[in-house]
Formats: structure tokens, C-alpha cells, sequence
């Protein structure tokens, strides 16, 4: 049967039959290619039958069941099924044999599944976890934290009396109210993005996070540590403890989602949560980290009195994951007292250490991992703001999320804090913060010392993390990358398909053919498309084709043509060459979902443009930030019209420059 045979309504009625029925379908839409439905059983989906559908190109039965029918049609076919459905775009289709309970079991049980055969190790799950948390706010952590290393440095200088009080502190409260809005607040922002993650109420999950603050609670008569009696402390139990606090929110959630009457549920369900989580917050998790605090305290004295390199190393070594937990606040009589029996406080310099280590491991990460660019734009952000001493965006952005270079950063953080024992005597004049920052306090002119110690501190991150740190998946990702280059650059051609002979030339074998070259629609690196993440077009279900991963956000034509097609969520548009060609230009994966926030389009349907024409802007960060590859890929997508595909061997690409020769037929 020839796929043009079916019409749409036939095409949407057999895509239902093989999706499981109507009734396994729980939502439609689409993007510019494909058709994406959430499913409620992916077993019931035929792949099979699905592929054999005249018009289907391919099928991908991942999170979300994907059907590629191609552009210009898929927009007609996902109307058509929910047209049939009786639902709009997106809308639930509701199941007609069960009622809302046995569809929420259901549904979690579907889930259940799909997480069962995906399975990591439970490290892998929690380190991927804390990454989606913490990687959104990279952007604020990065712009909030340079404000801050601003305001730390002259602070530290009107501190050390090198810059005028009177004159400078009003700018420097000024710089502080602007950093406040994230690092105050932190809790609250780590609530909410913990509550996406583990799928429960984002608004709880920010009022659990503010709860460690104990705003409201009265100085003279506070709540109790259930387990000394002294006073609680705010941010006892750290961040750590907010995810945890929100991780139970979510499973108390779940099952009160499906106990309470639905009448009754938006009042009932997020009040127990509240009470019992917020409770379980005040009473056991903050004591909890309370007394480990208090124990920290005798441990730190012993290890101070032992002092030399030894001290230094652990102490070094050990800051890292007190400041995970929020346990680093309880150093601060320790400072307040040696400054009054000294006149310095020797832990600070040596507590520094620890983010000269994380200093170090950013920068071994970012040389090994080169070829990694979401990671490494997160280090190039976060770098500076680390050597000025505000580590909170290495710590959630990089080191920790990828688990073992924060262990390699803590080594890094114990050879600094070694030579600053070894030393003695560097000591600072009062609590600032660490880094390059902290440098006018060091007391009594040893701020060289200081700086030999910052100096081990990153050779330590750096080599540790080198040899022993870097995350064997990320590594065999960008190795399988560079010989994907070298294989590309081992030919001066590589033939990337042979596609079959159209019916003009299978008559006609004289027929002559045009050369049509595709350009690079970015500055950055081109690959062919078989290397993209999306399994959709690395398997050239769409056609051939290529994709930049770009160094800016300035997005080109890849050919000469007319604009035929700018798809209302503006991640994609189609153009049309003289020769036939028809292209299409997809920004980024899984970025329909965006709904254009990232993508500015300068270009109009009908418009002619050619490979210096500018057609879109794309906010690189904003896609980087909500976890979409950066991918600019670009696809032949009728290539019964290409006689022949040619991708040049060029990795590193200047926007316009040809990287892709297409012989068309005449």
C-alpha cells in the first residue's frame, strides 16, 4: 500500500489502534515532525504495527510515545486524533471504563514500571536527582555570586582598612540586598525545585524549604532542639535536609492524592502535608542535624589542638561536606573566640582550602570533559564565582551532582588546608568570606602563606580530579564523540546515505544532477547528525542531515530558499531550496515543550533568505538551564529528491561556512 493512500482521519484512527486504543492514550500533541502521546500502559503499544502505518516514518517509545509523520502533516494528524478524542491539544483524553482511582493506580503503576526497567544505582538516581534540582538555578547562582564575590572583596578591604567605611559600605549593603534574593532564600528555591523533581506540589515544596529559616519564631522564647534543649538554629539540617523534608512531601502526597475524597482533597491533602512533614522538619530533621552539629564541635577542638598539616588536611578535607549539610555555621564562636584570644582566627584560612579544592576539580573536569559543552558552560560560570570564595554554584552545579569529583575536591581542600597547617600562623582578622576574597584580612602580612596554600589547593583539586575524578560515563561520552570527529576527518568525503533513485531518474538513467550546499547555521561544532541525542534524528528517521553545537545564540539559514514554515512554539522552521530541497531547521531537543521563551525568530513565512541571513536568536543559557541539549540541527527532509548526501569533514565551524553537499535531480 502506498503511504499517500491513507487520509489524515485514517492515518489519526490507526495510529489509536496501535497506540493501545483511545483509551491507553492519555494525552496528545505535537511538535514540528512527530506526534507525541503520554500513554498510560507502553505495553499495550505495538511498535511494530505503528511503523507499518503508511505515512509513519519512525517511532520512538520512550517517556513519551513518538510518531514521526514530518513536517506540514503532523500538525493535521494530532488534530485529527483529537478531534476523534474530543479533547484539545494537550488535554487528558479520559478513560470511559474506570473512574479516577483505578486510573491513578494505574498511572503509577505505569510509571512504577517504566522506572523499574530504566534503573540506575540508587547513587546514580540521587546524584541525577540533585542535579535537576540545583542545575535551573545555575544562571541566578552565577549572576547572585559574583555580586557577592564583589561585595566580599571591598567588605574584606574596608575590613582590613585599605578602603574608606563611611564611603563604601553603602555600596556594599547595596550589593548585599542584591545578593540576599538568592543565598537567603536558597531553602525556599531548593523546595521548589525538589518538589518538580520528585513530582509533588511546587508551592509546598517552597513552604517546606522556608521552614529551616524559623521565620516568625520569637528569640526569647524559641523552639527546642528535641534532643538538648538548647534553641534551634536557623538553616539547621542545610539543604540536604530540605530535599529530604521534600522528598517525604512528595510520597505523603501521592498517597493522600489517592485516600481523600476528591471534594474534599484541595483542602485536607496540603494541610496534613504541612503539619506532618513541616513537623517532622522542626522536631527531627533540624535537631537531628543539631546534634550532629554540637558533636562536630568537640570533634573540631581536638583536631585544632593537634594542629600542624594534620589538622589542616582534615579540616580542609572535611568543610566541604559541612557546608552540604549546613553544619559550617557552628565554626562561628570557634572564629569569634580565637579572634578575641588572638587576635585571628587560624581555622578560616585553612576552612578556605576547601573551596580552592573545588577550584581545582572544576578546572581538571573542564579540561578532560572539553567536548561535554552543557558542562562545560555550568564551570565557566561558576569558576569565577568560585575563586572569589562563593562555592554554593560548583558545589550543587558540578562537583556534587557528578559525585565522585566532589570526594577529589575535598582531597583538593585537605592538601591546601596540609601547607596552610604546616605553615602556622596565617591567620585572618575577622569572618569573610574564603577564596581570593578573603586575602586583605590574612593578619600580620602572611598573605603569602595564603596564597601557597590557595595554590596547593588547586593543584590538589586538579589532579586528583584528573586521575581519579572524572565520571566514567561522562568521559566514555566525549570519547565516543572524538572518534566520531576523527572518523569524519579521516576522509576528505563521507557518503552518509544512499537514498533510493526517484521514478524521473529510474527512467530517465541520463538524468543530470545539482550540486545544493548546506551551511553551518552557527559558530561551533558540527557533527553529523547520528551523533544527536535525540534517537529520532540520529537514526535518520527524518532524512539526512547535520547538526552545530553552537558557541552563541546567532542561528543562520542553512541554505539558500524561502522561509515555508515557522512553527508557532518558534524551535523550529522549514526551508525550501531552488533545487527542490525541503530542510528543516529544529533548535535544540525536546524544546517544543518550551513554547518559544528561548527563541526569538527574525525571519517571515514566505521570506527569501540565504546563508548570511540571521533567522532566529536562542538564548543558549535558557535552554542549557532547563536541561535541553543546545543541538542546532539541521535535516533533509524529502530525500527521494537527494541523489546523493555529502557531509565534509569539519568539526569546528564558522556560521556560513558549507559543511554539507546535496546532488539534487535536474
Amino acid at each position: 500500500m502506498a503511504k499517500e493512500t491513507l487520509t489524515v482521519e485514517e492515518l489519526a484512527e490507526k495510529i489509536f489502534q496501535e497506540a493501545g486504543g483511545m483509551d491507553n492514550v492519555e494525552t496528545v500533541n505535537h511538535c514540528m515532525t512527530r506526534v507525541r502521546m503520554t500513554v498510560r500502559d507502553h505495553d499495550k503499544v505495538d511498535q511494530q504495527g505503528l511503523k507499518e502505518i503508511p505515512g509513519v516514518m519512525g517511532v520512538v517509545n520512550d517517556e513519551q510515545l513518538q510518531v514521526i509523520i514530518g513536517p506540514g502533516k503532523v500538525n493535521k494528524v494530532a488534530n485529527a486524533m483529537v478531534a476523534k478524542a474530543g479533547v484539545d491539544l494537550g488535554q487528558e483524553i479520559p478513560q470511559q471504563k474506570s473512574g479516577k482511582e483505578a486510573l491513578s493506580e494505574k498511572t503509577a503503576e505505569m510509571k512504577a514500571a517504566q522506572k523499574a526497567k530504566q534503573k540506575s544505582s540508587p547513587l546514580k538516581s540521587l546524584l541525577k536527582d540533585i542535579s535537576n534540582i540545583f542545575v535551573p538555578m545555575i544562571p541566578a547562582f552565577v549572576g547572585a555570586g559574583l555580586v557577592a564575590g564583589i561585595a566580599s572583596v571591598l567588605t574584606n578591604m574596608i575590613t582590613a582598612g585599605r578602603l574608606d567605611g563611611d564611603t563604601w559600605n553603602y555600596y556594599v549593603m547595596i550589593l548585599n540586598v542584591l545578593r540576599n534574593g538568592m543565598f537567603t532564600y536558597l531553602a525556599i528555591f531548593t523546595g521548589v525545585n525538589a518538589a518538580q523533581v520528585f513530582k509533588a506540589n511546587p508551592t509546598l515544596g517552597g513552604v517546606i524549604g522556608s521552614i529551616i529559616l524559623l521565620t516568625g519564631m520569637n528569640p526569647e522564647a524559641p523552639i527546642q532542639n528535641l534532643f538538648t534543649g538548647e534553641a534551634l538554629a536557623a538553616n539547621q539540617g542545610g539543604i540536604i535536609g530540605v530535599i529530604f523534608a521534600v522528598w517525604l512531601l512528595a510520597k505523603l502526597e501521592a498517597v493522600l492524592h489517592r485516600v481523600i475524597p476528591e471534594a474534599i482533597d484541595i483542602i485536607v491533602t496540603p494541610t496534613l502535608c504541612l503539619l506532618i512533614i513541616g513537623l517532622t522538619e522542626i522536631f527531627l530533621i533540624m535537631p537531628l542535624a543539631g546534634l550532629i552539629s554540637d558533636s562536630l564541635v568537640g570533634s573540631i577542638t581536638w583536631v585544632l589542638n593537634v594542629g600542624g598539616a594534620f589538622s589542616g588536611f582534615v579540616l580542609g578535607a572535611a568543610f566541604l561536606p559541612m557546608v552540604m549539610f549546613g553544619l559550617h555555621q557552628i565554626l562561628t564562636p570557634i572564629h569569634i573566640q580565637m579572634i578575641e584570644a588572638t587576635g585571628s582566627t587560624q581555622l578560616l584560612p585553612i576552612l578556605a582550602m576547601a573551596g580552592a579544592g573545588q577550584v581545582g576539580a572544576a578546572l581538571a573536569l573542564w579540561v578532560r570533559l572539553r567536548k561535554d559543552k552543557e558542562l562545560s558552560e555550568m564551570i565557566k560560570g561558576a569558576l569565577p564565582v568560585g575563586i572569589l570564595g562563593i562555592g554554593e554554584p560548583l558545589i550543587y552545579g558540578v562537583t556534587l551532582p557528578l559525585g565522585r569529583p566532589f570526594i577529589t575536591a575535598c582531597i583538593g581542600g585537605g592538601i591546601g588546608g596540609a601547607v596552610i597547617g604546616a605553615l602556622t600562623n596565617i591567620g585572618a582578622t575577622a569572618i569573610g568570606p574564603s577564596g581570593l576574597a578573603l586575602i586583605p584580612l590574612i593578619a600580620n602580612g602572611r598573605w603569602m602563606g595564603y596564597i601557597f596554600g590557595l595554590l596547593a589547593g588547586y593543584a590538589g583539586g586538579f589532579v586528583a580530579t584528573y586521575f581519579f575524578g572524572i565520571p566514567k560515563d561522562r568521559l566514555e561520552a566525549v570519547k565516543e564523540s572524538e572518534a566520531e570527529e576523527a572518523k569524519s576527518a579521516a576522509t576528505v568525503t563521507s557518503v552518509q546515505s544512499q537514498p533510493k533513485k526517484t521514478s524521473e531518474t529510474a527512467a530517465n538513467p541520463s538524468a543530470t544532477t545539482i550540486d545544493t550546499p548546506l551551511y553551518a547555521v552557527a559558530t561551533g561544532t558540527t557533527k553529523s547528525i547520528s551523533a544527536s541525542s535525540d534517537p529520532v534524528f540520529s537514526q535518520k528517521m527524518m532524512g539526512e542531515g547535520y547538526f552545530v553545537l553552537p558557541d552563541n545564540g546567532a542561528i543562520f539559514a542553512p541554505a539558500a530558499g524561502t522561509i515555508t514554515t515557522i512553527f508557532p512554539t518558534k524551535h523550529a522552521l522549514g526551508i525550501k531550496t531552488a533545487s527542490g530541497l525541503e530542510i528543516l531547521l529544529h533548535m535544540g531537543v525536546d524544546t517544543v515543550e518550551l513554547q518559544g521563551a528561548p527563541f526569538e525568530i527574525l525571519v517571515e513565512e514566505g521570506q527569501a533568505v540565504t546563508p548570511a541571513t540571521q533567522v532566529a536568536q536562542v538564548d543558549l543559557a535558557q535552554l542549557t538551564a532547563k536541561g535541553k541539549a543546545t543541538e542546532m540541527l539541521v535535516i533533509i527532509t524529502n530525500m527521494d529528491q537527494a541523489a546523493n548526501v555529502e557531509l565534509l569533514p569539519i568539526a569546528e565551524t564558522k556560521a556560513g561556512q558549507a559543511v554539507m553537499h546535496v546532488a539534487t535531480i535536474k
